[in-house]
C-alpha cells in the first residue's frame, strides 16, 4: 500500500477539520484525486525536484504531488483551518512536506527550496494573477522555477496564450510568451470543485525560456506594453505620446503604423519598439 492510499477522502477531511471553502480567500476546492493527479502529472517529472504550490487547502494537489514523485513539496497556506490536513499529509511521507501557514504575497519561498524547482498550484482566484505576475518579471532570467503548472479561471487562462488580434490578447499574454512557452493542458467545469465557482477553470503549464525570445530591456518592455494596452483602444501613437515627443518616428523605425492599435502588435514588434524607446 502507497502512503496516498493511507489518507482519507477529502470529503471526509473537509468534514472532520471544519473546512469550508471560504469566498474571502478565493478559495473552491478540487476534491477528485483523479483530477488532481492528472494535474501532476501535469506538471512534468517531479522527481529531483522541489515543487512549490500555493493554497493546498485541504491537499488534494500536494497528494497528487507527492504520489508522483516530487523530491520535495513546500505548501503555502493562508487558512489555519488546513493546518491539520495538511500535517496528516506530512505525516504519510515524512521528511518531504514542508507547509507554512502564511500569505504568499508575503513569502520568499527561495529560503525553503533546492533547484531544481516547479511551481504547481490551484491558485486562489484573488490572488492568482498577482503571483503569475511577480514569477514572470524577476529581477534576473532565467527565474528560481524551471515550470509553472497553474490552475486559473479560464478567461485568464485565455488571457495567457492569447494571440494578436484577439479580445483576450493583452499585457498578460506578452509578459508570459516573452520568456515561456505557454500553453492550456487542461479545462475544468464549474462542477469539479465545492462549492462551484460561477465560471469554468483551465490549467496553464509555463516553461521558462534560457533567454527571452527578442532582446528587449524588461523595464522599458513592460511600460511600453502597460501603456499600450491601457488605452486599448486608442492609436499607439497617442496611447504612447508619454514616451517622449518622437514616439511616431520609434514607432515607424520598429516597423508599426502609428495609427495601428496595441490588439494588432506582435511581440516582437513590441520588444523592438521597446528597443528603440531604451536608445532613445
Amino acid at each position: 500500500m502507497s502512503a496516498i492510499d493511507t489518507l482519507p477522502p477529502l470529503s471526509q477531511v473537509i468534514e472532520t477539520h471544519g473546512i469550508a471553502a471560504k469566498k474571502s480567500l478565493g478559495q473552491n476546492f478540487l476534491l477528485d484525486l483523479n483530477l488532481t493527479a492528472k494535474i501532476a502529472r501535469l506538471a512534468g517529472d517531479l522527481s529531483g525536484c522541489d515543487v512549490l504550490e500555493i493554497g493546498p487547502g485541504p491537499g488534494g494537489l500536494t497528494r497528487g504531488l507527492l504520489a508522483e514523485g516530487a523530491r520535495r513539496v513546500l505548501a503555502i497556506e493562508k487558512d489555519s483551518r488546513c493546518m491539520p490536513a495538511l500535517a496528516e499529509i506530512a505525516a504519510a511521507y515524512p521528511g518531504q512536506l514542508e507547509v507554512i501557514n502564511g500569505d504568499a504575497l508575503d513569502i520568499d519561498p527561495l529560503a525553503h527550496l533546492t533547484p531544481p524547482i516547479r511551481i504547481a498550484a490551484n491558485l486562489p482566484y484573488n490572488v492568482g494573477t498577482e503571483l503569475l505576475v511577480r514569477w514572470l518579471t524577476p529581477k534576473d532570467w532565467p527565474p528560481f522555477w524551471s515550470s509553472l503548472t497553474l490552475m486559473f479561471q479560464k478567461e485568464v487562462a485565455e488571457r495567457i496564450v492569447a494571440q494578436p488580434g484577439s479580445k483576450a490578447y493583452g499585457r498578460l499574454a506578452l509578459l508570459a510568451q516573452w520568456r515561456c512557452d505557454a500553453r492550456i493542458v487542461m479545462h475544468l467545469p464549474p462542477s469539479a470543485f465545492t462549492p462551484p465557482p460561477k465560471v469554468s477553470s483551465a490549467v496553464v503549464n509555463l516553461t521558462a525560456l534560457p533567454e527571452p525570445r527578442f532582446p528587449a530591456d524588461a523595464r522599458v518592455l513592460e511600460r511600453v506594453v502597460a501603456m499600450a494596452f491601457n488605452q486599448r483602444r486608442k492609436m499607439l501613437r497617442s496611447a504612447l505620446k508619454g514616451l517622449g515627443p518622437d514616439i511616431e518616428d520609434h514607432l515607424i523605425a520598429a516597423g508599426i503604423k502609428p495609427t495601428d492599435r496595441a490588439e494588432t502588435i506582435g511581440l516582437e514588434q513590441f520588444c523592438a519598439l521597446a528597443r528603440f524607446v531604451a536608445a532613445a
